[in-house]
């Protein structure tokens, strides 16, 4: 396995494909990476050579990825969270933010059902 960015990426993918599984590289990234490091975007990782890893590598550091990306996600919603907007107070109830509606779906975000019991009616 070849190690980029403190992330082993898997050795029997295509190039393009096994950069995506650092936090911050899609598709598209991974494809301009490759570009700039000279590498065929076909050639799996392990037949990759050490300079062809070295040249990744370098053209890798110049973006904002894994740890430190998600330091910068986490802080512009507690930013958000901190100043009381719509979008933080969304946060803060576990809501979705964009927009859905919560009457039937966003299970993802609500997490699992919480059944209430209905309340019994008085008897006279």
């Amino acid at each position: 396995m070849a190690r980029i960015a403190g992330v082993d990426i898997p050795k029997n993918k295509r190039g393009v494909i096994s950069l995506t599984y650092i936090y911050g590289i899609g598709k598209s990234r991974a494809k301009e990476i490759l570009a700039t490091a000279k590498v065929d975007e076909s050639t799996k990782v392990q037949d990759w050579t050490d300079d062809e890893i070295g040249n990744i590598r370098e053209a890798v550091g110049s973006f904002t990825i894994e740890g430190e990306l998600r330091s910068e996600t986490q802080l512009n919603i507690k930013r958000l969270m901190d100043i009381g907007c719509y979008r933080g107070i969304r946060h803060r109830a576990g809501l979705p933010l964009r927009g859905q509606r919560t009457k039937n779906n966003s299970r993802t975000r609500k997490g699992r059902r919480k059944t209430v019991a209905n309340k019994k009616m008085a008897t006279k």
